[in-house]
């Protein structure tokens, strides 16, 4: 008998979607406001801008990327599985 395992689907509730795009804005908003009050030149805090914005860019491909190497290996998983649950459905133990 094969038995199947379902995968644990794991929803985000609203309150933690709200939260977490909050304390998004929050930082990159008293970043930016920080950098802007810097007693430097402009120069100084055009540059401090630019890396907070190739920070804030990386770390959005970075994430995606994780993401879909998680996703993609979810998939394979999914697959061998299914192969697996064929190839015992088909072996007949009397023969």
């Amino acid at each position: 008998m094969v038995t199947s395992k379902k995968s644990l689907n794991q929803d985000h509730s609203s309150a933690w979607i709200i939260q977490t795009w909050l304390s998004f804005f929050i930082s990159i908003s008293a970043t930016a406001v920080g950098v802007m009050y810097l007693p430097v030149d402009g120069w100084i805090k055009g540059f401090m801008g630019m890396g907070l914005t190739f920070t804030v860019g990386s770390t959005i491909s970075l994430t995606k990327t994780q993401r879909d190497i998680h996703e993609g290996k979810k998939l394979t998983s999914k697959i061998e599985e299914a192969r697996v649950e064929r190839i015992l459905a088909e072996h007949d133990s009397l023969k």
